[in-house]
């Protein structure tokens, strides 16, 4: 019989920027171990650890700090990706094939950890860093523990900088699907259980950056193929009666308290109009002669019976925003993505709403600047690799966003990509001024073109359609609430980025900082040429971190 050798254990302390795959060793790197941290932020590292023991264990895991009560710890889980890339892919991806990738990110069950044999896996370890913690050094140990005795440790230190992180200037909307909170949950739309799922999907939303919300006035007519439906979501109650149009918002004025009492500033109306070209009415359902049908969708022609209805709808609606004083910071979208192509339904569209929006914002993903010259959009949001265009025209006050068309040489958050091209994201939004940022998928878990639901742990590319990663940031929870990914929470810390680096303009001027953004690199900083290392990115948030705290004594 053979002798059982003793397990052994391994554990490398790694930055939130890593990314660690089961089949490959990860490579420790000191020089992005180095970390600091403002009042009113979450800094994120990793523990990766292996080990060579015969079977699958579950082992322990401890946290001994002086704030250990501020740590959380999570687990990193693989996923399955499908489609890993689109055809066109540039040199700063990890990976392209299909396979498994780390990304969700899930509480431990009774704080224990899985070690599979020979494989690599890796913890998430949170330090949320209040006003309670004073300025200081502390260190954070992370322990693997089998029987009460230690088998792998490793040990991070935090600097503790004693200033408040200011709050977030830009807007930033990340399109909030409630249909399919409802149709993975298997629950009645706007029903008490709804609602407290929404509840607690806005509370992450919130707490990770986001501060304008989607508003389902109707059902989106976002990603729906032709002819088909997505599950109704409206919050606008609509009768006909003698054929006219009667109104109900009450259902709408609970989606804007909510939100308000969640901490959402800035609300945006779901589209007017069909995707793509504004051809169609969206789906809107209404009670005529006391049955339920659908009076408006993909039958209904753009201009028409449903100009009538907006003309009788908006008024009142607009009405109601003023009286809940929130007109101010309300925008209205007209059609997702127009192109060229689409210029002559886009603008009949637009010029059947007359005077409608006046004294509101709209603005619309556009990425041909051609089209925004026709002067139908107030605000044009590119996308991050036609920005530049846009830019030199001498536009100022500027949105962008990115999707899954923005694959190659620009920043986005797909699985593949290493993190630090989520993480500049910051960088370059503070460089360009930029206003507002957009992005189509919170928690879109449909299919392409919503013809089936699928099941986000299992299906992360909407059914093959888009690289993993882009359709949503958050997994639907078992217990109700979200569970967050990798690309959310290094999402949010570009957006900590981008405070620091406003705070520290405001102490020591904006010439300063692009000093400092730029002062070592070979060429400017622009959305197509940045940095790529994941030590740029901690040694640059460091040194603002250090010119912060230098200047606020002063």
């Amino acid at each position: 019989m053979l002798e059982q050798k003793e397990s052994s254990y391994e554990m490398k302390l790694l930055s939130s920027l890593a990314k660690v795959f089961q089949d490959e060793t990860p490579v420790h790197l000191p020089e992005c171990l180095k970390l600091s941290a403002l009042w009113g932020e979450t800094v994120s590292f990793q523990a990766a650890y292996t080990g060579d023991c015969v079977t699958r264990e579950c082992l322990d895991v401890r946290v001994v700090s002086p704030i250990e009560r501020y740590v959380r710890v999570r687990t990193v889980e693989q996923v399955p990706v499908g489609r890993a890339v689109n055809e066109l892919v540039d040199d700063n991806y990890l990976r392209t094939a299909p396979g498994l990738y780390p990304d969700l990110l899930r509480d431990m069950k009774d704080g224990k950890a899985v070690v599979c044999s020979r494989q690599w896996k890796s913890l998430w370890i949170d330090v949320d860093v209040t006003e309670e913690v004073e300025a200081g050094d502390y260190t954070v140990e992370i322990q693997l523990v089998k029987e009460d005795a230690v088998v792998c440790s490793a040990v991070m230190k935090l600097e503790v900088i004693g200033v408040r992180l200011p709050k977030l200037e830009i807007m930033h909307t990340e399109w909030f699907h409630a249909d399919c909170l409802a149709d993975y949950y298997h629950v009645e739309v706007f029903s008490e259980e709804h609602w407290k799922l929404i509840e607690n999907y806005f509370h992450e939303y919130i707490l990770r950056g986001c501060n304008m919300m989607m508003v389902p006035l109707f059902t989106s007519p976002l990603d729906t193929a032709v002819g088909l439906e997505r599950t109704t979501t409206q919050l606008v109650e609509v009768e006909v009666k003698e054929g006219e149009y009667r109104f109900g918002f009450d259902k709408l004025k609970r989606w804007i308290d909510l939100c308000k009492s969640c901490g959402i500033e800035y609300f945006e109306m779901s589209h007017l109009f069909s995707q793509w070209g504004a051809k169609y009415a969206p789906k809107v359902m209404a009670t005529a002669d006391g049955k339920e049908e659908k009076i408006f969708g993909w039958h209904t022609p753009a201009v028409g019976e449903y100009t009538r209805f907006l003309h009788c709808f908006l008024p009142q609606l607009t009405g109601k925003l003023r009286e809940w004083g929130i007109a101010e910071v309300t925008y209205f979208h007209i059609s997702d993505e127009p192109g060229e192509e689409h210029l002559e339904s886009f603008k009949a569209a637009k010029e059947s709403l007359g005077d409608l929006l006046d004294g509101f914002h709209t603005f619309d993903a556009l990425s041909s600047y051609e089209f925004y010259r026709h002067g139908l959009i107030d605000r044009p949001i590119p996308g991050n690799n036609e920005i530049e265009e846009f830019l030199a025209h001498g536009m100022t006050d500027m949105w962008t966003y990115y999707c899954t068309a923005q694959c190659c040489e620009v920043s986005n958050r797909f699985m593949s990509m290493p993190s630090a091209r989520n993480r500049i994201y910051g960088v370059q939004l503070f460089k360009y001024d930029i206003i507002g940022i957009l992005h189509w998928g919170y928690n879109f878990y449909n299919s392409q073109f919503s013809v089936e639901h699928i099941n986000p742990y299992q299906v992360t590319d909407a059914g093959n359609a888009f690289p993993s990663g882009d359709p949503f940031l958050v997994y639907p929870g078992s217990d109700g609430y979200p569970e967050e990914s990798i690309r959310m929470m290094v999402h949010y810390e570009a957006l900590t980025d981008l405070r620091a680096l406003r705070l520290l303009e405001s102490l020591a001027g904006k010439e300063h900082v692009l000093e400092l953004i730029e002062g070592e690199l070979a060429e400017p900083l622009t959305f197509k040429r940045y940095p790529k290392s994941d030590m740029y990115l901690i040694t640059l948030r460091n040194r603002v971190n250090r010119e912060i705290a230098r200047l606020a004594k002063d």
